[in-house]
């Protein structure tokens, strides 16, 4: 079964246009270590589950 993620709105930076992660920050000035960071835990979050939308249920 094939995992499929989304590209949520804010995750631009993390992508090129092919929707594949960019490894390399886009500033040159950016220090590596901190994009390498943001980008791993970017990751995480294509691997977590979605959350389902809860249902409000009142008592009657």
């Amino acid at each position: 079964m094939a995992v499929v993620s989304l590209v949520n709105p804010g995750d631009e930076k993390f992508h090129y246009s092919d929707n594949s992660h960019r490894w390399i920050p886009p500033d040159p000035d950016y220090p590596q270590e901190v994009w390498d960071e943001m980008v791993r835990q970017h990751k995480e979050k294509h691997l977590r589950p979605p959350a389902r939308p809860r249902i409000a249920r009142r008592s009657i």
